[in-house]
């Protein structure tokens, strides 16, 4: 067979050299273009030349499945892939297929209302441009994993290049895989590429079916521009025939037979039709990736795809599946076989031809019918790239239909091409198009279907629903808050995934509170209480319980740290539970830093008892990083309660684990902890000013939206009582002198079978039924827990360990001060144990259980 570059190669003196494949996938044409007159024409893209399905899909799939084993499974279940509009949509989406769990997106061209551009970059040698970026989810393209960036040639590596440049500027990754067809860059556009990663400090790999150079000799921009001007000029318009010139119009339109219509089974010597037929294309399942495409999505197109195969089958009357008996019928309405009546003529030949940027979506419609068998079926698209055709074996481009554009192009009308399609002895052709684009100018004399009405037989027409975003459906989410705007830690110490409620008004009085939560009229997440502003001698207990406690402290947040690192992650996304778990998670990044040299990111999310976690918190980590890195950190267990509500909210979410790492595990309920020792945490003494000054966190639905993170408050005027800087100073100070008892803490810890015991949980709920409160929410065990309960809420009385020591100095105070009675106890597993007083009414004391009404 002559190979299909062979005219230009004469004409030209152009060169392909390289890989066997190179000459079976790819052709020579020329084009009209002021920077590159010659065009690489795929024999397996499903653009230019018509092909069968299976291979233009199988092609790209295959591709998938080498970037699948490139990047092992944990980071293949973290790509992206993106494919370059007009013609590598159709690619990309297959490579998708084969890695199999990556979603999809792919660039246009064409601006959809409604939804904000996520980048956009510039592809230097084409005839036009710009790219758009328009994922449904703007996060799409912000998480870490790998980015694989697929098109159908790799020629210099611009495009890439300015891909790669602008997304990484907004998100910025550590690998990106390019995925061509074909790889034909020269060694000097090869060395370029190797030093743009080393400038962005990223990983770059490249998959290709075959790689090979272009041969251009001197001038040959110039020669080109010339033949095509020669050629061009002398074709003759009124042509009718099948090569350069069979973009004549024909002289009637083509009139569109619904189902039904008389029209719609002519004989190719009857009046041409068009035959419009029905998908039933899924609910909900875009046309492409334009705006995303997942493998949810993949499976429901996947599942219903045989139907859809099997109503144009019906609408163009083609033979049954083999096997299936039956009389079967041609395209144009006859008995199978030949006008003869021979049995084994061949199958009919039909093309299914795609639009421009919906390429997919008629290649897997393609796809199934061939499979469904009964026809020979091949497969291409319309384009807006013009392309010289001539009509001779050794060039690529036989033949072009020309017409008018007919989907309201953004940057004006302009014609638009189908080449190879005009006298390639199609019995029948499935035109496949969004429904943006079936408009009148595509029903027009001189539009597409008239034109392939003029040269085939038979006309079908498949329209696939435009996919369009819902307004808001998937807002951007803000980026995390930082100091000095929001907290007083420094911005690299946490960046705090809530929203500024700061200008509200959101405390109340503590009885006020305490009665609207025990009634069922408000939750306690709905409001603040009053933040506590600490006597003279509150302080000095506070200090002198630091200065004790630091050590202590250290080395149980060096055990955690170290604990994490050796079983969860080597590099992992700290996630502190707000607030009590941010100065942890602050310290424990610090001491990662200290040790080992790490810059772990640190986050602070909001989990409200009884609503979970906040899911754009969780949504913003998995665009950002591995959830599979992500370990939540809280401050101390008490019976539990939080660890079950974060294990019951993450089952919505893929990926996470559920197990919260803390610094004291009094209650047995996780297997990360620095010790389970009930001791002074000093953090626990004070309120937000140890805290960054940040408040507890708020959820109430007039202030946080379904598409809102939880809310928050920088107390900025509490700055003078600031001690948040201090207390980590002061514990970090001491890792150095903690190092060698954490190398052993840890090195038992790991030996040690730590399963949870729920021992808390147990106490709490016989505590609750000995005091008769029958709530386990309102008894509150841990010295944590017990001075939240003296400073936030109206507490009934303290249960401390009988003999305790410093550790409770700054209980007996707050106690003395609200008129709280301590009872020593015998037995109890924890230091002490804080109970909110039941049923509160405000004709309660607070310190006098008589007057608690019971109901």
């Amino acid at each position: 067979m002559v190979w299909s570059g062979t005219w230009v190669a004469e004409r030209l003196g152009v060169e392909l050299v390289g890989d066997a494949p190179l000459r079976e996938l790819l052709g020579l044409a020329l084009r009209r273009n002021p920077k590159r007159a010659h065009l690489l024409v795929s024999n397996v893209l499903g653009k230019h030349v018509p092909q069968s399905p299976r291979v233009v899909w199988r092609a790209g799939y295959d591709l998938g499945v080498r970037v699948r084993e490139l990047l092992g499974p944990a980071e293949a279940r973290r790509a992206v892939v993106l494919g370059y509009a007009e013609t590598a949509t159709g690619l990309g989406h297959s490579v998708a297929d084969g890695l199999g769990v990556a979603p999809y997106l792919h660039s246009t061209r064409r601006p959809v209302a409604g939804v904000a551009p996520a980048g956009g970059f510039e592809e230097s040698h084409s005839h036009a441009t710009s790219h758009l970026l328009l994922p449904e989810d703007p996060m799409l393209l912000a998480g870490p994993g790998p980015l694989v960036l697929v098109d159908d040639e790799f020629s210099t590596g611009n495009t890439v290049l300015n891909t790669v440049r602008a997304l990484h500027a907004r998100y910025p990754r550590d690998r990106y895989v390019i995925v061509a067809l074909v790889d034909m860059r020269a060694p000097a556009d090869r060395d370029r590429l190797t030093a743009f990663a080393a400038e962005i400090g990223a990983r770059v790999d490249l998959v290709a079916l075959a790689s090979g150079r272009v041969r251009l000799p001197d001038g040959v921009l110039e020669k080109g521009q010339a033949l095509v001007a020669r050629h061009e000029s002398a074709a003759s318009p009124a042509s009718s025939s099948a090569s350069a010139a069979s973009s004549a119009r024909p002289p009637e339109p083509a009139p569109v037979a619904e189902p039904g219509d008389a029209g719609a089974g002519r004989r190719p010597t009857d009046a041409p039709s068009v035959r419009r037929v029905d998908l039933a294309w899924p609910a909900g399942v875009p046309d492409g990736g334009r705006h995303g495409f997942t493998p949810k999505h993949r499976a429901r197109l996947d599942a219903a795809l045989p139907a859809m195969a099997e109503r144009i089958a019906e609408a163009l009357a083609l033979p049954g599946p083999p096997g299936t008996g039956g009389p079967a019928q041609r395209p144009d309405g006859g008995p199978e076989g030949d006008p003869h009546g021979e049995p084994d003529a061949a199958p009919p030949r039909v093309l299914v031809l795609g639009f421009e940027e919906l390429m997919y979506a008629p290649l897997a419609l393609g796809v199934a019918l061939e499979a469904r068998g009964g026809a020979d079926v091949r497969y291409s698209t319309t384009t807006r790239s013009p392309v010289l055709a001539v009509d001779d074996p050794g060039y690529a481009i036989r033949t072009r239909l020309v017409f008018p554009a007919h989907d309201d192009p953004a940057d004006g009308p302009g014609d638009r091409y189908a080449y190879n399609v005009a006298g390639a002895g199609f019995d029948a052709v499935v035109a496949v198009v969004d429904s943006v684009a079936d408009t009148p100018a595509l029903h027009a004399p001189d539009g597409l279907l008239a034109r392939l009405a003029a040269h085939i037989p038979h006309v079908v027409l498949a329209v696939v629903p435009s996919y369009v975003p819902e307004p808001g459906r998937v807002p951007m989410l803000s980026e995390p808050l930082r100091g000095p705007a929001f907290s007083s830690y420094a911005p690299e110490e946490v960046g705090w995934l809530l929203q500024d409620l700061s200008d509200v008004e959101l405390e109340a009085p503590t009885e006020e509170r305490e009665e609207a939560i025990q009634s069922g009229g408000a939750h306690y997440a709905e409001s603040l209480p009053v933040e506590y502003q600490p006597t003279a001698q509150y302080q000095e207990l506070y200090h002198a319980a630091l200065t004790a406690s630091a050590a202590r402290i250290a080395r149980a947040v060096g055990a955690v740290t170290e604990t994490v690192l050796a079983e969860r992650s080597p590099r992992p996304v700290l996630v502190s539970l707000a607030r009590a778990g941010t100065p942890v998670g602050i310290l424990m990044r610090r001491w990662a830093h200290h040790r080992h040299g790490l810059d772990l990111p640190h986050y602070a999310v909001s989990i409200v008892r009884g609503r979970g976690i906040d899911a754009n918190a969780l949504r913003w980590l998995a665009a950002h990083h591995n959830p599979a890195d992500v370990v939540f950190v809280d401050g101390w267990t008490g019976k539990g309660a939080i660890t079950r509500e974060l294990a019951e909210a993450l089952e919505d979410f893929e990926g996470f684990h559920p197990e919260i790492a803390v610094l004291a595990d009094p209650g047995s309920c996780v297997r990360t902890y620095g010790t389970r020792e009930d001791f002074l945490i000093p953090s626990a003494c004070l309120n937000s000013t140890v805290s960054g000054l940040i408040s507890r966190t708020v959820l109430r639905a007039d202030l946080v939206g379904p598409d809102d993170f939880h809310g928050a408050k920088y107390y900025r005027e509490l700055a003078h009582a600031d001690v948040s800087g201090d207390f980590l100073d002061t514990v970090a100070a001491r890792f150095d002198d903690v190092a060698d008892a954490v190398d052993a803490d840890v090195k038992e810890l790991l030996a040690t079978d730590r399963t949870p015991t729920w021992a808390g949980w147990a106490a709490v709920e016989r505590i609750s039924e000995e005091y008769g409160i029958h709530d386990v929410n309102l008894v509150k065990p841990g010295v944590g827990e017990t001075t939240r309960v003296l400073l936030r809420r109206v507490p009934w009385k303290i249960l401390a360990q009988r003999g305790a020591g410093a550790d409770l100095d700054h209980v007996r105070l707050l106690a003395q001060q609200r008129g709280v009675p301590v009872e020593e106890v015998d037995g109890l597993p924890y230091t002490c144990v804080g109970l909110i007083h039941p049923r509160y009414t405000r004709g309660a004391t607070g310190a006098d259980g008589k007057a608690v009404t019971r109901g």
